[in-house]
């Protein structure tokens, strides 16, 4: 199965990446999943079922340890299959 996560991280602050965010987008670069997209405001990755979720779960426990106080995620399934 091949699922896409979308998620933010607050509090947000427009003048510097929060510490949070920057732990965000380094759990997402160092899984192993494709059409990775990181904003300000949102971000998005695809990848086949285990890696999305094992992206997730480090996700959530890096990003509130690094002092994310909201996360607001959604995760759909794109496909049936690994690719």
């Amino acid at each position: 199965m091949r699922l896409r996560v979308e998620f933010t991280t607050e509090p947000f602050d427009l003048d510097e990446a929060p510490a949070h965010a920057l732990v965000a987008r380094e759990v997402i670069g160092a899984a192993e999943l494709d059409a990775v997209d990181v904003g300000p405001f949102g971000n998005t990755a695809e990848g086949g079922a285990d890696a999305v979720l094992g992206a997730v779960d480090a996700l959530l426990r890096r990003t509130l340890e690094a002092g994310a106080t909201r996360i607001s995620l959604q995760v759909n399934v794109i496909g049936e299959g690994d690719a």
